[in-house]
């Protein structure tokens, strides 16, 4: 099960697509949006990716961080990030933990397949540490407009 608005943001500690580690905790004092998404460079994740960028410098002017997460390697990250111009961290949960964590890893299927993976999800985390807002189900095309409004950031 997701986490909930209120609860505690589990801290984490991953690879960015540069091979720095980031902890949660590092952010403390600053809102941070955290987004779950499947894979890198599929046509999803993309438009979500690039939606997060062209809406950037808003979210930075407002003073929010964003991370992005999946179970990619740091080296897709560099070429995803490279190959989209993306301005912001992505971060590589390889092993799933950090996903199980935050109840985004679960049985999903495609095609009649039965696989596991990460289900797209974004929590944005507040000042404290704390859960304050969980979108579940995300449309990758509308997603970073949706927070913005709901942030009343615009």
């Amino acid at each position: 099960m997701a986490l909930q608005i209120g609860d505690n943001a589990p801290d984490f500690d991953l690879q960015d697509q540069f091979g720095d580690g980031h902890k949660l905790s590092d952010y403390l004092g600053k809102k941070v949006i955290l987004y779950f998404y499947p894979k890198d460079n599929t046509p999803g994740c993309t438009t979500e990716a690039c939606n997060f960028r062209d809406n950037y410098a808003l979210f930075r002017a407002k003073g929010l961080q964003i991370l992005g997460v999946s179970a990619d390697s740091v080296k897709s990250h560099k070429s995803f990030q490279e190959k989209y111009s993306l301005p912001f961290l992505l971060l590589a949960d390889t092993d799933h933990a950090v996903s199980e964590a935050y109840g985004v890893w679960a049985l999903k299927k495609m095609m009649g397949k039965e696989y596991f993976g990460i289900v797209r999800t974004t929590f944005v985390i507040d000042e404290e540490g704390k859960i304050s807002g969980v979108y579940e189900k995300v449309k990758p095309e509308e997603h970073a407009q949706e927070i913005i409004q709901d942030l009343k950031l615009g």
